[in-house]
């Protein structure tokens, strides 16, 4: 039977304990985690968010009637436990914070009983992520997740703190806002008031940050709920948390200065690590050349090197068509990994082969400098070597090599250079290794749509002297905007806005927009920026992802309270859900089924 608390108090949670409170009563509350009878003894650890402590019930001391109940207690029972704290006489356990302590209860209450759980609560569980999501509250109680939530809390307490003392505004801006469909898919949500219209859930506060810059509030931050109806990885959930600020009268040194030493604030206070400043930068193009992503993990080598010109009048086709015809031939060598099996190097072809390739050319270097090669036969010993000499290789080394367009080689082989890392166990653990990527292209090819479309959104400021580019070459123009790079994933981006209605118009020319569509879509925004705007830049920081990178989480999920699942439902809610014919007819709705 279910006690209540009848005016007891909690004077400690659980770790609060230490043995500075030898001798002093003290009372504390969790969860059962687990119950040793002894039969003159019973020993129960208690649990709650800050770790575990013993509780010992003695007859004698704690009186029959609540000996007699800690014996019908069960795991993730919710008690209450009055009692003293004493040193450990034996069994200390070096491995709690609270190991070398107990409580001695004198009085007991069971605030709450509880079924068995469908799971352990415990570390390192292998229990199926299906179930540990469809019962989310109970996988919340397990110490590594509950540890990587409060360290999320940390993060952002952090933030505040830093940005606050940095001049910046919390401001927060809309979640119902108009539909801008430049990017990824809305989710939409049908007005009532106004029959066949909807609000779009924000993609982000783009537009709104930009507006605060015209109001004149200098610096504004937000830790943002953000929406997007797109295809989830490891690393997306349709709704997350962005760190997202603006700031006025400012370049990009300025915006690079305020976050390497806002990420040095962050992860000394929430991971206690020494962040070394400055951060590397490196331009886009380079990243692409030397990584094949513009998110490079730096933390080892394997660069791509770029061979097209050595093999450009070879007789081996597959290098020679891509090399003539506007694309590139580049390559990665494995070190000391010469002697690689031939099935092992089949599971690379296919590799490549879902990540965009056609194949995979491979020359192992042998211990006795001969070659071993998928294409020597179409090479004279000359080119080989020379291949070999351009890829630095020595002997015992695998060198891969992808031919086609430039897109679709660093693709692969951008790719390819992590899995191998990964395979290799080439990746050092607990280091962070940042670098700024610049110099983007403002501009992407879209082939689904056939147009120029912005690589980051349509408000990205050119380097002045790429302007004159904007309509005739726009594959020229290099955009003033800037990603916070972390072990291969984007922690953050950003980029200097345009604030020169010269300029915006070009752009929306340039993306096909007619001045109409421009204002229908931005008008709002256009409209402010002609009573005077000051020069603004921003930057936003995924901050789920950046938690997954702190805790070395496998998925964001681990780091969200309640997260959804792939096909974007939440198991425990069971959202998204039908809803009842009078909903539908309020909003003015009916339901196309197929």
């Amino acid at each position: 039977m279910a006690e209540s608390l009848q005016g007891l108090h909690r004077s400690h949670r659980c770790t609060e304990v230490t043995n500075k409170l030898i001798g002093e009563k003290v009372t504390v509350m969790g969860w059962v985690q687990k119950r040793r009878n002894l039969g003159s003894l019973i020993f129960i650890d208690l649990r709650d968010r800050s770790g575990i402590l013993q509780i010992v019930f003695d007859e004698p001391k704690v009186g029959t009637d609540n000996f007699n109940k800690a014996g019908e207690l069960r795991n993730e029972f919710v008690i209450a436990v009055e009692g003293v704290v004493q040193k450990r006489e034996a069994a200390v356990n070096d491995n709690l914070i609270t190991g070398d302590i107990e409580v001695i209860a004198s009085s007991l209450r069971i605030l709450s009983e509880a079924k068995t759980p469908p799971f352990p609560i415990e570390e390192g569980i292998t229990t199926k992520d299906e179930l540990r999501l469809k019962h989310r509250y109970l996988d919340l109680r397990r110490p590594d997740l509950q540890s990587k939530l409060i360290l999320r809390s940390k993060v952002c307490s952090a933030v505040r703190s830093f940005l606050i003392d940095e001049g910046f505004i919390e401001i927060e801006t809309p979640i119902l806002q108009k539909s801008t469909p430049e990017g990824a898919r809305d989710y939409l949500v049908p007005s009532r008031i106004h029959p066949g219209e909807f609000y779009a859930l924000p993609q982000s506060p783009q537009l709104f940050k930009q507006l605060l810059m015209c109001s004149g509030f200098d610096r504004y931050f937000q830790i943002a709920k953000c929406f997007r109806d797109e295809d989830l990885r490891a690393d997306r959930q349709p709704e997350f948390t962005q760190i997202d600020m603006e700031l006025s009268f400012v370049d990009v040194d300025d915006v690079i200065d305020v976050n390497e030493r806002l990420m040095a604030k962050v992860f000394k206070d929430a991971i206690g690590l020494d962040v070394k400043l400055p951060f590397l930068r490196m331009p886009w193009q380079e990243a692409m050349d030397r990584f094949g992503s513009d998110k490079p993990d730096i933390r080892f080598g394997m660069e791509l090197v770029d061979v097209t010109d050595i093999v450009k009048d070879c007789d081996f086709g597959v290098f020679a068509t891509p090399a003539n015809n506007g694309g590139s031939v580049r390559g990665i060598t494995v070190p000391g990994q010469g002697g690689m099996s031939r099935k092992k190097i089949d599971k690379l072809v296919e590799y490549a082969k879902g990540v965009g390739a056609k194949g995979l050319a491979y020359l192992c270097v042998n211990e006795d400098g001969t070659y071993k090669s998928s294409f020597a036969k179409f090479m004279t010993e000359e080119e080989l070597d020379k291949l070999v000499n351009a890829m630095g290789a020595e002997k015992g080394d695998l060198i891969l090599f992808a031919a086609d367009s430039n897109k679709i080689v660093w693709e692969v082989l951008g790719s390819l250079r992590c899995e191998l890392a990964k395979q290799l166990d080439m990746i050092p653990e607990d280091e962070f290794a940042f670098l700024w990527i610049t110099d983007f292209p403002l501009f992407e090819y879209s082939e689904e749509q056939e147009r120029f479309v912005a690589m980051h959104h349509p408000f990205t400021m050119p380097y002045e002297e790429d302007i004159e580019f904007l309509i005739s070459d726009p594959a020229k123009v290099r955009a003033k905007a800037y990603d916070i790079v972390l072990n291969g994933c984007e922690l953050g981006g950003g980029s200097i806005r345009i604030h020169r209605e010269d300029v915006q118009a070009k752009m929306f020319e340039a993306l096909g927009f007619t001045n109409e569509e421009a204002y229908e879509r931005f008008g709002f925004l256009l409209d402010a920026f002609s009573y005077g705007v000051p020069p603004h830049a921003g930057l936003a920081y995924g901050l789920d992802r950046m938690i997954m990178l702190m805790t070395g989480a496998d998925s964001i999920r681990d780091v969200i309270a309640f997260p959804k699942v792939k096909d974007a439902s939440d198991l425990m809610t069971e959202a998204p859900s039908p809803v009842d014919d009078k909903q539908l007819e309020e909003l003015f709705l009916s339901i196309k089924t197929t």
